[in-house]
């Protein structure tokens, strides 16, 4: 029988926690489901409120990866969903808004993705992102050269960035904002990687095309569009090992050599916290929310 624990008052049942999902570490879906448990406090907030896409990896990263919008089947009824306008109709999804709600997710086994917009308010963005993306030979070595000139750029226009690792291999900038539609978020951010691309020529590409992106940085702006979704902070990547999208200060994106300095795994993420607690912080306190310059 798939063994039941009670979180918070709900019954959440968790299925073969001896599993390796991850033959290269060992690293089993008990495992994950207690680093979930453990980092639920700082990775909740960036959760609630936003209808959640599930890249669902059910026997690792090495077998079949899909993705999941619409609520699952056979989802709990205490769970919270939402229904959220779409291109093709409306459809229902699930908002992570309670750790049961987390820890049944997280027994799906899968990277959690959400919206730059809350469900209370599906047509403002209340956050940009821009995805930079290296092409080989480059790295998030020069993704974070990027992302410093980029630093400076929204802070000319009263924007505070701050960043996190994609948890695979570029690095994420994001920032509050207000008072703005996705499609004026989006505007602001392809100009951003346009002005990127003309004064780091050698160095970034802001078209998606594969031919021009070896050996350069794609700045994504286009992740700002309300139909997408980003990797939400602290969720495990479904890659060779249980890497996490993770955020990094900004002495450790300008003091970044190798590859290897932002490349954090599940065990390095509470040591983290405690030392800095959730660098992110201040995405979710709209006080500090900026609006896009006219």
């Amino acid at each position: 029988m798939t063994p039941i624990t009670e979180v918070d008052g709900r019954r959440v049942a968790l299925s073969n926690l001896e599993k390796v999902l991850y033959p290269a570490t060992g690293f089993t879906k008990g495992e994950l489901l207690h680093y979930y448990a453990s980092t639920a406090g700082v990775l909740l907030p960036h959760l609630r409120d936003r209808p959640v896409s599930f890249l669902r990896y059910p026997d690792g990263p090495d077998g079949q990866v899909f993705f999941t919008k619409n609520v699952p089947p056979g989802t709990p009824e205490w769970v919270t969903t939402a229904e959220v306008r779409r291109s093709e109709g409306a459809a229902r999804m699930v908002l992570v808004q309670d750790l049961a709600s987390l820890m049944w997710a997280a027994n799906l086994v899968t990277e959690f993705h959400t919206h730059q917009w809350l469900v209370g308010a599906p047509d403002e963005a209340d956050r940009i992102v821009l995805d930079l993306d290296p092409g080989a030979p480059a790295t998030v070595v020069q993704c974070c050269e990027v992302a410093l000139w980029l630093r400076e750029r929204l802070a000319a226009d009263g924007i505070e960035a701050y960043a996190k690792t994609a948890g695979s291999k570029g690095l994420h900038l994001l920032a509050a904002v207000r008072g703005a539609s996705g499609e004026q978020v989006s505007a602001y951010a392809k100009g951003l990687a346009v002005r990127a691309e003309q004064a780091m020529p050698r160095l970034v590409v802001h078209r998606m095309t594969r031919s021009l992106r070896p050996g350069k940085v794609f700045v994504d702006w286009s992740q700002n569009s309300m139909r997408k979704t980003t990797a939400t902070p602290y969720t495990v990547r479904a890659r060779r090992e249980p890497t996490v999208s993770t955020p990094v200060t900004w002495e450790e994106v300008a003091e970044c050599r190798t590859a290897g300095q932002l490349a954090f795994r599940v065990g390095d993420i509470a040591p983290r916290v405690q030392d800095h607690g959730d660098l992110l912080a201040p995405l979710l306190d709209a006080a500090r929310a900026a609006a896009l310059p006219p």
